[in-house]
């Protein structure tokens, strides 16, 4: 027999998980979808009931994202300039009526490489806040998204929160995402870049690329190119040769590797441009 629950309190939601396995629905987005014509083989867990996993905080140690929160609750908190990038993804995650429901914790744990959201929340060091009724653990988002599909997710466990650590939340930021058109696509590549600078020069860096990769990948010594360069267009320029060792991207019917690395390259340098307040166009058509 199928279960389905749909429990009104965290304690009550843990419970059930520590009871057996159950698919978590949250906003739905991509639960539907992936399930398609199949009939239903396994136990429901729907935590839409759960109102302590939506909403977005301020701590003396973090920004804490609760779990459903909802791409447009993101967009429409304010939160301070290094949050830029996320809230330019998460205007591209699907349509508004997506954004109205799908939430930031369905985004990670749906742990596609094309994840909208994966990119922005990299570039804060953000790291997950996993539950169950044992007792509760936090985990770097590079660690908790292990391939395509693939998470760090335990048995009994349900993510409740993402946490950004305050000293990540310093500078400004910008995404960037190249598609076959201009809204409702999956991404050929996609890059967020987050620049803390002092006197007009880059003092720290963070750049992550998504789609090019198994999973979304901060790129380091691009991140080392651009410390220490004075802020403006000549960040560009230093790019042009930056490795980027990190990047494994595949060839399909979106475009070929060779394509996706080029690509990467570019919206790298406009992603720290943008982050500089050089550009803010953040969508691009592939030609």
């Amino acid at each position: 027999m199928i279960r389905y629950a749909k429990p009104t309190t965290l304690d009550e939601a843990l419970a059930l998980l520590g009871e057996g396995a159950w698919r978590v629905l949250a906003g739905g987005t991509d639960f539907y979808p992936a399930q398609g014509a199949k009939p239903f083989r396994d136990n429901v867990l729907d935590i839409n009931g759960l109102a302590s996993l939506r909403g977005i905080a301020e701590t003396e140690t973090h920004w804490v994202l609760g779990a459903r929160t909802t791409w447009t609750d993101l967009v429409r908190h304010p939160l301070p300039a290094a949050f830029d990038a996320l809230k330019q993804a998460a205007r591209e995650v699907g349509s508004l009526q997506i954004q109205n429901v799908a939430s930031i914790a369905g985004n990670l744990c749906n742990a596609s490489p094309a994840a909208d959201g994966v990119p922005g929340l990299l570039v804060l060091d953000a790291e997950v806040e996993l539950r169950s009724a044992a007792g509760t653990r936090h985990l770097p988002l590079q660690e908790f998204i292990l391939g395509n599909r693939r998470t760090a997710l335990l048995p009994g466990e349900l993510v409740t929160a993402i946490r950004v650590p305050k000293p990540r939340a310093a500078g400004t930021s910008a995404f960037v995402k190249l598609g076959a058109r201009r809204y409702l696509v999956i991404s050929i590549a996609m890059v967020a870049a987050r620049l803390v600078a002092e006197a007009g020069i880059v003092m720290e860096a963070a750049v992550a690329v998504g789609s090019c990769s198994a999973v979304a990948r901060r790129l380091a010594a691009v991140e080392a190119v651009l410390v220490g360069k004075p802020v403006g267009p000549a960040l560009a320029d230093a790019l042009l040769s930056a490795p980027m060792a990190e990047l494994s991207p595949i060839a399909d019917v979106r475009g070929s590797a060779e394509y996706r690395l080029d690509a990467a390259r570019e919206l790298v340098a406009r992603a720290v441009l943008g982050a500089c307040g050089l550009t803010n166009d953040n969508s691009m058509v592939a030609a």
